[in-house]
Parts: C-alpha cells; structure tokens; sequence
C-alpha cells in the first residue's frame, strides 16, 4: 500500500513531469472509477500537485479566465499516477488529463485494485492528523496531548496505522519503526508513548534553553518513536529515484534492500486485530493476539540457471536389463537446493521427494478380443 513517502514520490513526478505541460480540454473517467465525474474544462490549464500524509492534491489551473479545480486522492492499495502516450493508456487508467500537444499525452491516475477513489475540492480529509513528513512538530504535539484517546489502549503497531494521529504511517514504515527501537509491536501504545512524554519533560528541565540545532543533534543521536516516525520515512524519500521510479513501478530491488525488518527473511510476523500483518524480531508482547503462532519468514535461495534440467523420460524407456542400471551419482548440496526450489516447498504439506518425479504417460488397455464374464472392462 503506497505510504507518506509514496505520495511525496508522487507529487514530486507529477511536478517534474507537467510543470511545462499544457493541458487541454475535460478530464476523463472510466466507467469503473471510484471517485466522481470532474466537471471541468479549460482550453489551456497547468496541473500541479501537494502531497499531505496518505492524501494527494491536484489543483487544476486555467491559464485564461475560469475557475480553477482542486481534487483530493487516495492512492488506496496500488493507486499512482504516470504520464503516458494518450495513444497507449495503460490498462487501469482511471481518470485521464489530456495535454495540449500533438500527438497529446495523458497524466493518468493507475489504480489496479480499484481502492484508490478522489474527491472533488481542496479540504484534506478532517479526521486525519498533521503529516509525519511535512508537519513533524505539529504531527508529535497531536499524539503526545492526546493520549488519553482511545487509540493508545491498542497495541502500539495498530495505533501506528491510525492515521488521525499517524497521517502517513503504512505497514512497511511501522514493521521499520518498531524494529530500529526493539519495542515489542504489541505493547500497550499509551505504555510506549506515555515513557517517550516522561522523558521529554525531563530533558526540558534538564536543559531549558536547547536551540534548534541541539535538539536535532540530540534526535539524530537519540531517536525516539516519534522521531523515526518522521526520520524513517525521509530516509526513504532522501534516495529519491534509487527507490522507487514511476517509469519502472515494478522495480523494487533497492528498496528491498533497504529494509531491515518488513518481509526480510528471519523475522517473525503475526496478523494485528485488524488482519494487518506486521513483521517483528523476539517477543511479540503482552497484547498479542490469542492463539496465534509468528511466523518466521524462511531465507528464499534462488536456483542456479545454468544447473542441468533433468530429462523427462517415460516409464518405459526405464524398463532395462539389471545388469545394465547404473549406480545412482551422489548428489551435491548445489543439486539438491536447486532440486528443492524447482519442486517449490509448501512447508510440510507435501513431502519432499529425493528426486523430481517424472510424468507417467497413460498405458492404454487392450481390449479382450473374448467378451464374456471374465474379460476385463475397457479403460
């Protein structure tokens, strides 16, 4: 699901990419999107983009006389936006803003899933908190002046999601956030953050007259999980193109390789109360949910491509004299891996085989030339 740093992605591409763009024309819906028709049109107008937590806005701008039009998205499970050839749409195309150009292009909203939907007008949705990126001093006030919320009797990694104190924080960003601070996912959130206000007020009394550049010295040394709710996720956004390219959405190696805890192989992972899986390292905590056993991702080798591809062969080519079969060659750890992989595993629902088995072809029955009460039936 596209988090805070997503949608910054997002807004940064849709800027870069039609800052010199004009647009022309009404703006296009499929007949399956989830948001509402645009009723607007404009001979000449520019698009620009602002990106708040998991929200996204696009204002729509006249370069002549007319109103302008601002729209509200959110990106849901897949949602993204890319600008394409307006004569190859891409499948999924849910909403299309047509250039002025010729042959035109078009800046499209993607969403796969069909969860993403967009809304017309500028408001950012009210229930939803100041921005972990764009608003971290306004984001941490909200949380710590308001703990006794019903929110913070929940386990802190479902309070993480809860986006009118966590505008932001997705799935992969709380697995992270956890993990750098070795705090048990289901621990009582008010228990965690309850600590993190303690402390704050002793290092006010400690050092009243902190400047500006002293506490972010200290945050950098020091983080909290507030801090790294803001730090982590501009991480993300500081390697830019090295993590995720619009041009290239199925791309992800590097941001595999970035991760230290979501879906890395030996951690462990439990589905939250809301179904949500989150991935962790030792205990879960006291707040886990009840017969529940983690998970722990096993480590996935790749097979080796230019390892030999066994023949396939019939049972009737192996019908030889005894004397003639040769004794079975010893196989290599490298053969038996590559053999594992190839045969896949299904953790212990099936069992594992010494060898890939081969088809069998069908033997088709002969016919009894005699029918009678003996002859067997035809197959």
């Amino acid at each position: 699901m596209p988090e805070g740093p997503e949608l910054h992605f997002a807004g940064s591409y849709i800027n870069e990419m039609c800052g010199g763009l004009v647009f022309s024309g009404g703006v296009e819906r499929s007949a399956v999107g989830r948001g509402p028709e645009v009723p607007f049109s404009s001979e000449a107008y520019r698009i620009s983009a602002t990106s708040r937590g998991k929200e996204l806005r696009l204002a729509l701008v006249p370069l002549g006389t007319g109103p302008s039009q601002d729209l509200v998205f959110r990106f849901g499970m897949s949602g993204s936006f890319r600008l394409c050839p307006a004569a190859q749409l891409p499948r999924h195309a849910h909403l299309r803003f047509l250039t002025r150009e010729n042959p035109p292009r078009a800046l499209c909203f993607i969403d796969v899933r069909r969860f993403g939907s967009w809304r017309l007008g500028g408001a950012w949705q009210p229930d939803r908190g100041p921005c972990i990126i764009s608003e971290y001093q306004a984001f941490r006030e909200n949380v710590l002046k308001n703990l006794d919320d019903k929110a913070f009797d929940k386990p802190i990694c479902e309070a993480l999601l809860n986006q009118k104190f966590f505008n932001g924080i997705g799935n992969y960003l709380r697995s992270e956030i956890l993990y750098r601070l070795k705090i048990p996912p289901f621990e009582k959130a008010r228990t965690v953050l309850e600590a993190l206000k303690e402390q704050e007020q002793a290092r006010k009394k400690k050092n009243p007259s902190l400047t500006l550049s002293k506490k972010v010295k200290l945050m950098r040394e020091n983080p909290d999980l507030l801090e790294l709710c803001h730090t982590v996720p501009m991480e993300v956004i500081t390697a830019e193109k090295k993590m995720f390219d619009p041009e290239h959405s199925d791309n992800y190696a590097a941001f595999k390789d970035w991760l230290q805890c979501y879906l890395v192989p030996g951690m462990s992972s439990l589905r939250d109360h809301n179904g949500r899986t989150i991935w962790f390292q030792g205990e879960p905590g006291p707040m886990a949910p009840k017969g529940q056993k983690s998970r722990r991702k096993r480590v996935q080798l790749k097979a080796d491509p230019e390892a030999p591809i066994p023949e396939v062969t019939t049972r009737a080519s192996k019908r030889q004299p005894r004397a003639a079969v040769n004794p079975p060659k010893p196989v290599t750890e490298e053969e038996e891996v590559a053999g594992r992989l190839r045969r896949g595993r299904s953790r212990g629902r099936r069992k594992a085989t010494a060898a890939p088995a081969t088809p069998e072809v069908p033997v088709k029955a002969k016919r009894s030339r005699r029918r009678g009460r003996g002859a067997a039936p035809a197959v």
